[in-house]
């Protein structure tokens, strides 16, 4: 059957499910949100570095970016995730 939904491309049936498939689930956008913080983090520590010279101020912003960041990015991720424009 999936198979031949793959191949045929056919419509699977309609369940009570089918919204979830639609939306992410909170853990991915928690995924999302880490993996970009950490590449965001990269760039906030080495630029922070760059303008003070300084290792510990350096990576005291970086922390601080990292943790704000990641909370707004994950409701800013949910509330998207509601939005059907674009699906």
């Amino acid at each position: 059957m999936i198979t031949d939904q793959l191949i045929l491309d056919k419509k699977a049936p309609k369940t009570i499910f089918d919204d979830d498939k639609k939306s992410e689930k909170p853990i991915r956008s928690i995924a999302k949100a880490l993996s970009w913080r950490v590449i965001g983090t990269l760039d906030t520590l080495l630029i922070s570095y760059i303008l003070t010279g300084e290792v510990v101020l350096a990576a005291s912003i970086a922390s601080i970016d990292f943790l704000t960041k990641m909370a707004l990015y994950f409701f800013h991720e949910r509330i998207w995730n509601k939005i059907n424009w674009g699906k």
